[in-house]
């Protein structure tokens, strides 16, 4: 009895990967051809094997008690791939379970018809021009969002990384094989999953086929990008140096250059944008505009639902933040306090403008409400964000357990919100993640009117994909997402 049950469970394995095995050239033809991306429960297929796959669907046990069928997934699959379709985002784990729990009365071609509506193309419709992208800086985000652009690029009509600016000095040629090096290799993200060739003489690097040219300067505004090639391109200056509006503005006087966005906290008037918040403040004609901080985008859209539902009368942040390049490896002279102390060996209190910044994004009278502070730990990546806030009503555990699950999966907010169950979870399972900020579910503590949650951030990755949503609104392209 038990080699048999064995077997059938090897069988059943086999099968789930056949079926995997065929929705891979799927899913890669929608991405390259039709800008169509496919994604089930969130998770995307693009680039995943027949594992990631199989665990994606089964991620359903969590949301909807019972795991996806792949057959019925696929079958759906092969009907997209004929559909004439407009970029979009599609999840295939939604709409399957939408389709097998209120639709069955119809065709599923019938069901995709209806909800695939306004994607489909009648005629031709002109694709979207590219949209040239300049990384001002190479640094850890610097290089995550050479990851995450290259894996978008697809059939090349979107935004297009076409150049990087790193500070002249010493051999070019032996920089450029160094920072090579540091693209294909991360400690904290690992190996990076593509061809990239070195192109000497013209200083460039080849990455998955885009051509990235790197430029050598010191300074914003002396730079003619038109030279090689660059026209109306999007600055990214993730260097963290300049900060106001003046500083970045001298970018705008580099040839080839349209708009800036700053992935740091700005100072003055500069519009501070979280995506999924407040990213109607956007405004086509804007030169400049900022990301705002990982820290900013972790916490403020999970204290929007709080304000929201629950009212928030008052609250403290603290944040526990991993160590950063700013500090010390070993004890030495640093113009702040505390930070001058060895960043692997010591906890640092330390301060935020986190707190501050709710302010910028989700108005003045909430941000008031606010404290904040922060303790630099030893560890390279993903941070958290302990708030503990008074609301004006009551609530339990469970209700905030079952209200961030639905948010991070069927919400406008479900890639900025994330949440885990795990009561095994710790930071480095974070690593990687999409998402702004995760709630950590089994962590919630709520008494009354007294509640304290608990959010993992990858203040690398998971803040790189927030920049990155903000860099495709900002320069116009925009791509229908199903369910809404």
């Amino acid at each position: 009895m038990v080699r048999k049950e064995s077997q059938q469970h090897l069988n059943e394995w086999n099968d789930l990967q056949t079926l995997a095995e065929k929705m891979i050239p799927l899913v890669g033809e929608l991405y390259r051809k039709k800008e169509v991306v496919l994604k089930v429960f969130g998770r995307k297929l693009m680039a995943s094997s027949t594992t990631d796959i199989i665990k994606a669907h089964r991620f359903g046990r969590l949301l909807k008690g019972s795991s996806l069928d792949m057959n019925q997934s696929f079958e759906m699959m092969q009907i997209i791939s004929t559909m004439h379709l407009t970029p979009c985002r599609v999840d295939l784990g939604a709409l399957c379970h939408d389709y097998l729990e209120n639709h069955k009365n119809i065709s599923m071609e019938e069901f995709l018809n209806k909800e695939l509506a306004p994607s489909i193309m009648v005629g031709e419709i002109a694709q979207q021009n590219s949209r040239d992208i300049v990384l001002y800086g190479f640094g850890r985000i610097g290089r995550i969002l050479t990851r995450l652009l290259i894996d978008r690029t697809g059939s090349g009509l979107k935004m297009r990384l076409r150049g990087v600016v790193v500070r002249a000095k010493g051999d070019f040629e032996a920089d450029l094989e160094k920072r090579a090096s540091l693209l294909r290799r991360d400690s904290v993200h690992g190996e990076f999953k593509g061809s990239i060739q070195i192109d000497r003489e013209n200083l460039a690097l080849i990455v998955n086929g885009a051509y990235i040219q790197f430029i050598y300067a010191n300074s914003p505004d002396s730079i003619d990008y038109t030279q090689y090639g660059i026209k109306g391109a999007l600055v990214v200056d993730n260097t963290g140096i300049w900060t106001d509006e003046q500083a970045l503005g001298q970018h705008l006087k580099s040839r080839g250059v349209s708009k800036v966005l700053l992935t740091a906290p700005a100072k003055g008037e500069i519009p501070n944008i979280v995506y999924g918040v407040n990213c109607d403040k956007i405004d086509p004609e804007d030169k400049i505009i900022c990301a705002a901080s990982c820290t900013t985008n972790a916490i403020v859209p999970v204290l929007k639902v709080m304000d929201d539902n629950f009212g928030i009368v008052s609250g403290h942040i603290e944040t526990i933040h991993s160590y950063t390049n700013d500090q010390n490896l070993i004890d030495n002279f640093h113009s702040k306090d505390r930070r001058g102390r060895s960043a692997p060996l010591n906890m640092v209190l330390t301060s935020t403008g986190a707190a501050k910044a709710v302010a910028k994004v989700l108005g003045p009278d909430l941000g008031s409400k606010l404290t904040g502070n922060a303790i630099r730990v030893p560890t390279p990546n993903v941070s958290m964000a302990v708030m503990n806030l008074n609301l004006d009503k009551e609530t339990s555990k469970e209700q905030l357990q079952e209200m961030f699950r639905d948010i991070s999966y069927e919400s406008p907010l479900r890639d900025q919100i994330g949440y885990t169950w795990s009561t095994e979870v710790v930071s480095t399972d974070l690593v990687g993640s999409s998402q702004a900020g995760v709630v950590d579910g089994e962590a919630i503590i709520a008494d009354g009117k007294r509640v304290v949650l608990y959010v993992w951030y990858d203040n690398e990755a998971g803040y790189s994909n927030q920049v990155v949503r903000v860099m495709q609104d900002y320069v116009g392209l925009k791509w229908a997402k199903y369910p809404v």
